[in-house]
């Protein structure tokens, strides 16, 4: 597939790599050559010195005769255009990043359809909603769904409490027959670890297992993590993740947001009626203890400066709270949440990224996500008649290194397969991989 990439900049340089990694023909354009060069520097794709809003540099780009275009500046409006623009010569399909939506098509004069947009993505309003599952899921520090829902993985961080450390994962799914789960990563320090069943839970480590909905409590409980639930939540930040993430929780738990520009917490304090506002600084501990940030379970700081988002997390780890998310706007900053104390940190340019990956994958692979600080892919896959995958049962198919299949969607059940399970065609199957073996994995389910 030939897909333009408009924006070099992080989650354009992401998509790039991610994609020319599939086989994928990448064009990448950017109006400043410093992004362009580190394109190059680290990728066998061809670049484009120009904007997205001007028609003969689209034209340059190929957009005549693309299937894609998938336009992540920084700049709405620029955005806007090389979607409006590529659709009218020729292109197939387009992806429009775009920070508030409602200041675009809100009105409902403009519709994306009408003008050749297929999808558009908001990064603040993904991590909002990456925030809200992890709160609703105070236990966990990654919670992902599939098969609509009825299929969660979780990231779980293994405490000396917990019973499963130093024990054989092939011993604890003897023990632990009638709770159905599968490990299947594990993330111990700068490695990842696909898990077979000789391997063992040790302090410390972030592991991620697959399970029914209905036995998540269960599984925490077997962790030694039991799921509470959160009364106070702190918000620092007002920007249009703290807003989201406010507005979501306001009507279910005590939020308290404090933002430092006065206008905009006085705009807040109007749109969030539930929500106390309260103007000033996230370094502010005489502040923070006035507003009871010990009283609170839960602190998110999503302010713009990501330093004092970690650093205030940290601060508020020490003063007692069960749980704190930082927004982060580098992506080599995600591996260092569990070594250094935060529960979660959270990227929107990867959740931007992962919300255009599923769209760009669509086909048998039903939905994708990233795991935070892990070196790998969940995909949830449709195995096609005749295909490798539904041959033999799951312990003599050779399947590729790298990869382990986490659950089995067969008819409308649920299965957490074991080693004599077989795939039956059009089984919906989630699958965890490493990068390197995701091309091998697709042609199992082809």
């Amino acid at each position: 597939m030939k897909i333009i990439i408009v924006g070099a900049g992080e989650v354009g340089l992401y998509l790039a790599q991610l994609l020319s990694q599939e086989h994928h023909d990448i064009v990448v354009m950017d109006q400043n050559e410093e992004p362009l060069a580190r394109v190059r520097e680290g990728l066998d794709v061809m670049t484009v010195h120009g904007s997205g809003s001007r028609m003969s540099d689209l034209i340059e780009a190929g957009a005549r005769d693309a299937e894609m275009l998938i336009a992540v500046t920084t700049q709405d409006e620029v955005n806007f255009m090389a979607c409006f623009l590529a659709h009218r010569v020729g292109t197939k399909k387009t992806i429009l990043r775009v920070d508030e939506p409602g200041n675009i098509f809100g009105n409902g004069y403009l519709k994306p359809e009408e003008i050749g947009i297929d999808l558009v993505i908001s990064p603040d309003s993904l991590a909002a909603a990456e925030i809200v599952r992890l709160i609703r899921r105070s236990a966990a520090t990654d919670v992902l769904e599939f098969a609509d829902g009825r299929i969660q993985i979780l990231g779980l961080r293994m405490d000396k409490e917990s019973p499963l450390i130093n024990r054989k994962l092939k011993d604890l799914t003897k023990e632990y027959k009638e709770l159905p789960f599968r490990a299947v990563a594990i993330s111990r320090g700068i490695r990842t670890i696909i898990p077979t069943g000789e391997d063992e839970f040790k302090k410390g480590d972030q592991i991620f297992v697959v399970a029914k909905t209905e036995f998540v409590p269960e599984m925490l409980k077997l962790v030694g993590k039991e799921s509470v639930k959160f009364e106070n939540v702190m918000i620092l930040g007002g920007s249009g993740i703290g807003r989201n993430v406010a507005e979501a929780l306001q009507e279910e738990m005590s939020v308290k947001l404090i933002e430092s520009s006065n206008e905009i917490s006085l705009q807040l304090a109007d749109k969030l009626e539930k929500t106390m506002v309260i103007r000033g600084e996230g370094k502010d501990i005489d502040l923070l203890a006035t507003e009871g940030i010990m009283d609170m379970d839960a602190y998110i700081a999503v302010t713009r400066d990501e330093e004092d988002n970690i650093l205030s997390c940290l601060m508020a780890k020490h003063l007692g709270v069960q749980k704190a998310i930082a927004h982060v706007e580098k992506l080599d900053y995600i591996p260092l949440a569990n070594t250094i104390g935060i529960d979660a940190l959270v990227n929107k340019k990867l959740s931007a990224a992962n919300e255009i990956l599923k769209f760009v994958r669509k086909g048998q692979i039903v939905s994708v996500a990233t795991l935070h600080g892990v070196d790998a892919e969940v995909i949830e896959m449709v195995a096609q008649k005749g295909s490798t995958v539904t041959k033999k049962p799951l312990k003599d198919l050779k399947f590729p290194d790298g990869a382990i299949i986490g659950c089995v969607i067969h008819e409308g059940n649920v299965l957490i397969p074991t080693g004599t399970s077989k795939i039956s065609p059009q089984d919906r199957v989630v699958v965890f991989t490493l990068p390197n073996s995701l091309s091998d994995v697709e042609k199992f389910f082809s």
